[in-house]
């Protein structure tokens, strides 16, 4: 038990200082929709994006000051309680480490992204779905507690709705197999007030916004060309990975076959994914488990379509984060139900925490030398509303690597690493009321601040 004390402390320090070492410390173009939004509070002007995350982080915020700080305490607490939680209340505390200390955990506790609220909120709605299918005493609190969670994650992500409809396919999957009725009465109990709670939220925004999930906000989805339909699905190929996330931006033909082997070595680990969740037939949570899948499987495939027909990212690790979840989650669960030696996995994880690590710290960057550099300069520009990245193509500075051994070189463009992203989420986290511009559309340009007008060295 003592090692994996020390892996889960090592897990808390580095989720809390790798983001130090990134160009914009972790914050990007959607982490400063939530510090705008969280900044409006309580007066929101939008719900693009709903108010759960906001509103967590402008509570941190009246704390600390400043967002950037206020998302690395929100980030750490929620991985601390998530620890501290399995430890003393023994739910399979070995397993829940091993979580995360894998891809998805440590890429969205480490940045201001609201998938980390939604990945807590999720862990403890496994939690209660779990009492309520395992626990031999019925209990309508904890249906009543696992609906408030999901209402929760609701608040935080609208594809939190995926969620729902995979328990309700699961309520359907239940009664057709006429488990224990008072298990059924339980989780239709969660599924009657939780989506209760989803649709309260749906008219609240309807009433303040005039939409439902801002759908009149996003645009029109952009073209469906071949190659993004085949990105999306090695993405969501690649959620049952759970810990190789690799995913380069470029569509080059280099790009393109190092993605296909990816996908070669998620097949592999889909199969060996399977040949465990076929022993959970064996087990006492056999429903569990097939649960943890109905959601893994339905959130993916919902997410996908919904990308498709929507103006959102690809599918990715962000986007894949519940999925992946649940399904490393119950393949830990099973994994050591019947484990000799705990050597092999324990290892397994602890290199690749240290591989991902290095992997996004590849080419460090002292943040706080950046901020120090740009903050003197906000206040020359108090006045502006708006900032756009000007320089998004001008002053692409590739990144040289160097394989070793080969002693071979090659170049690679970072999206997040160029200076005009950089600038556009240093300054969006010294003044979070200053909105990012995908286009420059605005017409007094006055009101625009570009990127090239912020010196950084």
């Amino acid at each position: 038990m003592a090692k994996y004390l020390v892996l889960a402390i090592f897990i808390v320090v580095i989720n809390f200082i790798q983001s130090f070492f990134l160009p914009s410390g972790g914050i990007y173009a959607d982490s400063l929709s939530y510090f705008g939004i969280a900044s409006d509070l309580p007066n929101p002007v939008t719900n693009l994006f709903p108010l759960g995350y906001p509103t967590m982080l402008r509570l941190f915020f009246e704390i600390f000051g400043d967002f950037f700080w206020a998302s690395k305490a929100l980030n750490t607490l929620m991985i601390t309680v998530i620890l501290l939680f399995s430890y003393f209340k023994r739910f399979y505390f070995k397993e829940t480490v091993l979580l995360l200390a894998g891809k998805t955990a440590l890429f969205v506790f480490s940045i201001a992204i609201s998938e980390s609220l939604f990945v807590f909120l999720l862990y403890f709605l496994i939690y209660y779905l779990y009492k309520i299918l395992n626990d031999n005493k019925s209990s309508y609190k904890d249906a009543i507690s696992a609906s408030l969670i999901l209402f929760a994650m609701f608040t935080v992500r609208y594809s939190g709705i995926y969620v729902y409809l995979s328990v309700v396919a699961f309520a359907g999957f239940l009664l057709i197999k006429g488990k224990d009725k008072s298990k059924i009465k339980e989780i239709g109990l969660f599924v009657l007030l939780s989506g209760f709670g989803i649709a309260g939220y749906l008219l609240f925004n309807l009433m303040e916004f005039g939409s439902f999930t801002g759908e009149n906000l996003r645009g029109k989805p952009a073209e469906i060309l071949t190659i993004y339909v085949i990105r999306d699905l090695l993405g969501l190929a690649n959620s049952v990975n759970p810990y190789i996330g690799l995913k380069p931006s470029s569509n080059s033909f280099a790009s393109m076959a190092f993605q296909f082997f990816v996908l070669l070595i998620d097949t592999f680990v889909f199969i060996y994914l399977i040949r465990y969740f076929k022993k959970a037939k064996e087990t006492s949570l056999h429903y569990f488990h097939i649960l943890l899948w109905v959601i893994a499987t339905v959130y993916a495939v919902s997410l996908l379509i919904s990308g498709w027909l929507q103006q959102i990212e690809e599918m990715n690790i962000r986007m894949m984060a519940a999925t992946n979840v649940c399904i490393f989650f119950s393949f830990l669960i099973l994994y050591y139900k019947n484990l000799r030696s705990d050597k092999v996995v324990f290892r397994v994880g602890c290199f690749f925490l240290i591989f991902n690590t290095a992997y996004s710290l590849k080419n460090p960057v002292n943040y706080f030398q950046n901020r120090k550099q740009i903050e003197p300069q906000m206040s020359k520009f108090s006045h502006k509303k708006y900032i756009y990245i000007d320089e998004r193509f001008e002053a692409e500075i590739p990144t040289k690597y160097v394989i070793p051994i080969i002693n071979k070189t090659f170049e690679y463009k970072h999206t997040n690493n160029q200076k005009g992203d950089v600038k556009q989420s240093i300054v969006g986290t010294l003044n979070p009321k200053i909105k990012w511009l995908k286009y420059d559309t605005i017409k007094d340009k006055s009101q625009v601040l570009y990127t090239s007008e912020v010196v950084l060295k």
